[in-house]
């Protein structure tokens, strides 16, 4: 994959996983392996109708795909995108660590004659 290509995947996938509703649905379809849209809508507080909407937007971003299995459609979770997502957000929080790193080091390295002075207070000033 390229590096435009990842950049739209973790758009994608932070704007679907938004929601929290379909990041209870993730985390339903994690807990059962896969589920149909009727399973899903038993054990959430919404519609059968809303899951099948919001598993819709989870399938065109490929975060789940479904399958038939007779008259239903059965989704699982689709890891691969979430692992490109993950992979950025630990470049992006090693990229903060390292900065915060060497902000603290200068902190520490400066000398007294470089660090701001402060007037000692006398008393009221009138």
């Amino acid at each position: 994959m390229t590096a435009e290509a990842d950049r739209d995947t973790v758009a994608e996938v932070l704007t679907a996983l938004a929601d929290p509703t379909r990041r209870r649905i993730l985390d339903a379809l994690a807990a059962h392996g896969e589920a149909t849209a009727t399973v899903l809508a038993g054990e959430l507080p919404v519609s059968r109708q809303a899951i099948v909407k919001h598993l819709a937007v989870l399938d065109r971003v490929g975060l789940v795909a479904a399958h038939r299995a007779g008259r239903e459609a059965r989704y699982a979770v689709r890891p691969a995108r979430l692992s490109v997502t993950a992979r950025w957000m630990d470049r992006v929080a090693a990229d903060w660590d390292s900065r915060l790193s060497a902000i603290k080091r200068l902190a520490e390295d400066a000398s007294p004659d470089d660090r701001p002075q402060t007037e000692p207070r006398t008393g009221p000033r009138s």
